[in-house]
């Protein structure tokens, strides 16, 4: 079974975008498996629009996939999303990772702008819906509750042509919606526990879908640091998991050293996911290539 080892950024940790693009030369070279962007519009902390950065990734690499993890699809257009990833895929030779989500109902992203949460699990599917299409059809009509498409079609076509539709979530509709639409599932914020409940209930919900997903397209996110606790990075991190889950944070992140880091990236191969988006904690420029750095040289020759 293929383990995947990517890494991505939530809050941009860069001053320039020659660092930014510094950092991404460095996971290129390094033979980390693929790059991910987490997708947040509304935000007092610097961060990247993903599918703006997924251009960017495509101009600026030769070999490295790329993805965001992941975007919140009930907050975009599909034909317009389905146009991007397009572009996107044929300009980087087939290298684009989609992923979507519905986002949470206490984001931000819907708070501040108003746009109602309330049945955004049925636009979300209506969207995937026609993104999938729009990827392999040449005339599509649709008549749903939330989009009503007539004739519509997009040119060119994405260059991998089995281009793979990963699904974000971690409840009982995810697990349906990953089973109905998607070619593989990415954990979010979850634990090794939470991450087996999903992929074994995405499995059952396969039976009633009569689809297939292999084995080694489960993934899992969580955040990690060479280092110690006590440190500004892992300390604040920390704080906001606790924060934002009203639990004890420690399943959810590793801060420590590589043998840690490796016993945690095997719990979640023994739930079941085999690709992996890990965040390093990393408040600056140096302090993101010295994390990157030890994850190349001490966990990626483990895999």
């Amino acid at each position: 079974m293929t383990i995947g080892l990517g890494l991505g950024t939530s809050r941009f940790p860069f001053s320039t975008g020659k660092e930014y693009f510094e950092w991404v030369e460095f996971c290129e070279l390094g033979s980390v498996d693929s790059i991910w962007q987490t997708d947040r519009l509304v935000s007092t902390e610097p961060m990247l629009e993903c599918m703006s950065t997924m251009a960017a990734l495509a101009g600026a690499t030769e070999k490295i996939r790329f993805g965001m993890n992941v975007a919140s699809i009930a907050l975009r257009d599909p034909l317009l999303t389905a146009k991007q990833c397009a572009t996107v895929d044929l300009l980087s030779n087939g290298r684009l990772l989609p992923a979507f989500g519905i986002g949470s109902a206490l984001s931000q992203d819907y708070k501040a702008t108003g746009i109602p949460t309330k049945r955004r699990g049925k636009k979300a599917d209506e969207a995937l819906q026609l993104i999938r299409r729009l990827w392999y059809e040449d005339d599509v009509s649709f008549d749903g509750e939330f989009f009503h498409y007539q004739h519509a079609t997009i040119s060119p076509k994405p260059e991998n042509r089995k281009i793979p539709l990963w699904i974000g979530g971690s409840s009982e509709a995810a697990m349906k919606r990953t089973a109905k639409f998607g070619t593989g599932w990415l954990g979010g914020i979850d634990s090794p526990e939470q991450s087996k409940i999903m992929v074994k209930g995405i499995k059952v919900a396969l039976k009633d879908t009569g689809r297939h997903i292999d084995d080694d397209h489960y993934g899992a996110s969580f955040s990690f640091r060479f280092g110690n606790p006590d440190e500004e990075s892992a300390r604040k991190a920390s704080e906001g998991l606790r924060a934002r889950l009203n639990k004890d944070p420690s399943r959810y992140m590793v801060v420590g050293d590589a043998g840690e880091i490796i016993k945690r990236i095997n719990e979640y191969i023994d739930a079941g996911c085999h690709k992996f988006v890990m965040l390093p904690l990393a408040g600056n420029h140096r302090e993101m290539m010295m994390q990157t750095r030890h994850f190349i040289e001490e966990i990626l020759p483990e895999f």
